[in-house]
């Protein structure tokens, strides 16, 4: 797994947002970083997942997955939020 810092996460999220014009979603709220982010939603591009995870009580990391077509389990959190 690889670990991605904030700012390279805030980073994919302006440009998903700013130039492919996807939707940025958050579905959990984050401790010391993002949480759990959705992008989705930019048309010819794949769907993202960020995840936050702890490392120690002072520093967390975030991982990135990437879709082509969202998980269902995803949709679902989608219509809830």
């Amino acid at each position: 797994m690889k670990n991605y810092t904030l700012k390279a996460c805030e980073n994919l999220i302006e440009e998903y947002v700013n130039e492919y014009k996807g939707e940025a979603t958050t579905v959990k709220d984050g401790i010391l970083g993002l949480g759990q982010v959705i992008l989705h939603g930019a048309e010819g591009m794949k769907s993202y997942i960020i995840t936050e995870y702890p490392i120690n009580s002072w520093v967390s990391g975030h991982k990135i997955r990437s879709y082509n077509k969202l998980p269902k389990k995803y949709n679902l959190l989608l219509e809830t939020v």
